[in-house]
């Protein structure tokens, strides 16, 4: 039998859990933990030591919509000073990248602000071949500037809905230059709900210079049930003839809901796929290197991913991931769980896990989230995961400690330091999925 004070720690234990993974504004932290992948020198965040914009005045009532809309238009580096505390800045219309204010345009919330589209309105916007935003090339097209970084920031509640031409993009459209990602968040975005060549809730991209890739660095979208990303197609990002390098992220409850696919069937309105990631054009290239994509959905093809190169140039690259749980309602590549893809050759997989949500891969996503947020007492991490039934577990040398699971009942176990070396039922697994956001 357990002692009062053995429950306590546990319990206290768990507790720290919750509060490390919700972070201090209760939204899941920036980036997939586990990604090791190696970052290129074009791929890391930007210097803000000397911005020329400066947001806010250190207050949060001093850091309003309009400023942010100003302060773009105003391009260069832009940071913010809104307070010590966590800020959320509520946008009445998107804020829009003047072409001329760069070359290079970075915005850097420092880990404390959220961009709101308040439910009806786009965030953010650049287009190169926009007249009202300055044309300063004779090929809008393929130029290599504005060169736009966003990092370090959230993006919340956007939507394009009902915005023509500029189908998509709910939280950032882009095209021309070059767009990067870094450490940043996407929730509750959306665009249309319906359409065959709509697409983004969160990114939508055109013709990036030289089809040099958009950059996607250590970034999360969704993370939780009640924060997906919804849109017809590209649940979080979408492109035409845009190539994409996604490294350490996290893409999980993003939703494809469109219905018909593309083009679409007759008498519907099409749309429906890659709950994650929509990349349709000719010419270009999806890279993911160490990052998370599960529980994801489409209606159509691709829970997941949803790849199609027209003239079958186009290469899909997986390296040092896990997918896993992202149902595709209608179609997908045989042997690729949560993939459609039709590109150059086959898709390239290695050193990753691809499966459509079993036992041991939603174990193995919660002992990764818990080595992650309680390193003290599951060191060192992360363990290699052992079978001897009924139970499916990891031992911490460091702590000789374990955490596991039972075939029998389905209920998360604890053995070390914290509970006396006394195995403690921590609790139903289909709990600590939704805590560890492993589906």
């Amino acid at each position: 039998m357990q002692t009062n004070a053995t429950l306590k720690l546990l319990l206290a234990a768990c507790a720290l859990l919750g509060a490390s993974a919700r972070g201090d504004d209760h939204f899941p932290t920036a980036g997939n933990p586990l990604g090791s992948c190696a970052v290129p020198a074009a791929a890391v965040a930007e210097d803000v030591s000397t911005p020329t914009t400066v947001i806010g005045n250190g207050t949060p009532a001093s850091c309003t919509g309009a400023a942010v809309v100003q302060g773009v238009a105003r391009g260069g580096v832009i940071t913010f000073n809104c307070g010590p505390d966590p800020v959320t800045i509520t946008l009445a219309q998107p804020a829009k990248i003047v072409n001329n204010t760069g070359p290079k345009i970075v915005i850097d919330g420092g880990g404390k602000v959220t961009l709101s589209g308040g439910g009806s309105s786009r965030i953010l916007y650049m287009n190169t071949c926009d007249a009202a935003q300055v044309w300063t090339t004779s090929h809008c097209q393929d130029q290599d500037h504005p060169q736009l970084t966003v990092q370090n920031l959230t993006f919340i509640d956007a939507n394009s809905s009902g915005l023509s031409p500029y189908d998509g993009g709910g939280a950032i459209w882009a095209r021309g230059g070059r767009l990067k990602v870094v450490n940043s968040r996407f929730f509750r975005n959306q665009c249309d709900a319906a359409g065959p060549d709509v697409g983004g809730a969160a990114i939508r991209a055109f013709s990036q210079s030289q089809n040099l890739p958009v950059y996607v660095v250590g970034s999360t979208f969704g993370g939780r049930t009640d924060l997906g990303n919804v849109c017809s197609n590209g649940g979080a990002l979408s492109s035409i003839g845009v190539s994409y390098s996604v490294i350490n992220s996290r893409f999980t409850h993003n939703r494809a809901i469109g219905v018909g696919a593309n083009p679409a069937r007759s008498g519907s309105a099409g749309g429906g796929s890659g709950g994650a990631i929509y990349n349709d054009g000719n010419t270009f290239q999806l890279q993911v290197c160490g990052s998370d994509i599960n529980n994801n959905t489409a209606k159509e093809g691709g829970g997941a991913i949803f790849f199609v190169s027209n003239d079958r140039s186009g290469t899909l690259a997986i390296t040092s991931s896990v997918l896993s749980a992202n149902p595709s309602a209608g179609f997908e590549t045989t042997g690729l769980p949560g993939i459609f893809y039709l590109g150059s050759g086959s898709a390239q997989v290695s050193t990753s896990t691809l499966d459509r949500g079993n036992t041991t891969t939603s174990a193995n996503c919660v002992f990764n989230w818990g080595e992650h947020h309680y390193a003290s007492l599951l060191y060192p991490g992360p363990a290699t995961s052992q079978t001897k039934a009924p139970y499916y577990y990891r031992h911490y040398t460091g702590t000789n400690s374990y955490v596991g699971i039972s075939s029998q009942d389905d209920r998360l176990r604890y053995m070390g330091s914290a509970s006396n070396h006394q195995m403690l039922d921590l609790g139903s697994m289909s709990t600590w999925k939704q805590t560890a956001g492993c589906q």
